[in-house]
């Protein structure tokens, strides 16, 4: 039932703890998660982020199938740049699904991952039937864990639906302020139809993680993580091609300025930055070449790279 990722565990077995999907670890979640440090720290115990393996919605109804913001193993990477101590994603089941919440704190946060203190937002619910924070804390006493109420961040109203909202109509901008890291698109370089090498715009083409959010289809400035560590700026193209005549096909690829190297079998990682324009049809190849000209211009003056 237990998939533990990540552990730095430290002399103690006594945890501070909260619980959730923690889809993109975005500010609401990182602010969240420092208090669990900071309570760690105060009581000299160990700090655990408690996670899922996929969203419980898609166990509760087959039909749901959610894009989210991050793969399961980019999340995990970005709990881990929070500090925790521990990271724990469990394997949620139907089973689980239908688990009491008091049973749910006995036997996964007490008895399997040793929880003595949990952190929780006021309105937050997890296990069968839920309850009131009131409810929880009570709950928590009866199995031993102290149930404390979370501080939620101030002046600033996030949550993962609302990030994927501005993804999905191409406000990279917005999204990444609230997530308050870069929002990526991570994926391995597949053969292309090479007609960008043609007019002077080699490509790598991406294929996407599935079952993560694509931004709107258009053409967006880029920082781009290669497979060695090196940052490398460029412009994205999301779309169906269609001056290449693509059909429904979705492509993502990256034009990648002054780079000149073999990416293909290999897994980048694509930052959008600022949304150039919307993706349109062109009368011809040399129109569309003028075009990325000019993208690339906007881009490089976006990124602050010399032309």
């Amino acid at each position: 039932m237990l998939w533990k990722v990540m552990t730095r565990m430290k002399t103690e077995d006594m945890y501070v703890a909260t619980i959730g999907f923690f889809d993109g670890v975005h500010r609401g979640h990182r602010f969240l998660l420092k208090q669990v440090c900071d309570v760690a720290h105060s009581r000299s115990m160990s700090s655990m982020a408690i996670t899922f393996d996929r969203h419980p919605r898609q166990v509760l109804s087959s039909d749901y199938q959610p894009l989210l913001l991050t793969s399961l193993e980019e999340k995990v990477s970005l709990l881990g740049s929070c500090g925790m101590d521990r990271i724990e994603v469990v394997h949620f089941t139907l089973a689980m699904s239908q688990m009491p919440a008091l049973e749910f704190m006995r036997k996964v946060l007490k008895e399997s991952l040793g929880v003595s203190v949990l952190l929780m937002g006021y309105d937050h619910r997890f296990g069968h039937g839920g309850g009131s924070f009131h409810e929880y804390r009570e709950w928590g006493e009866e199995v031993g864990i102290e149930v404390l109420l979370a501080t939620e961040l101030p002046g600033m109203s996030v949550s993962s639906s609302r990030i994927r909202k501005m993804i999905a109509i191409g406000d990279i901008e917005g999204a990444n302020h609230l997530l308050g890291h870069p929002f990526v698109v991570e994926g391995e370089v597949v053969s292309g139809h090479r007609v960008g090498r043609e007019i002077g715009f080699p490509t790598a083409n991406v294929s996407a993680s599935p079952g993560t959010i694509l931004p709107h289809k258009g053409v967006y400035a880029v920082e781009a993580e290669l497979p060695d560590g090196s940052m490398a700026g460029g412009m994205l193209c999301i779309g169906n091609r269609p001056t290449l005549q693509n059909g429904s096909d979705i492509s993502v690829e990256a034009h990648l300025f002054d780079f000149d190297g073999d990416l293909y079998g290999k897994r980048i990682r694509l930052m959008p930055v600022a949304r150039l324009r919307d993706e349109r049809r062109f009368g011809s190849l040399g129109e569309l070449q003028r075009q990325l000209k000019e993208d690339e211009c906007e881009a490089r003056r976006i990124l602050t790279m010399p032309s």
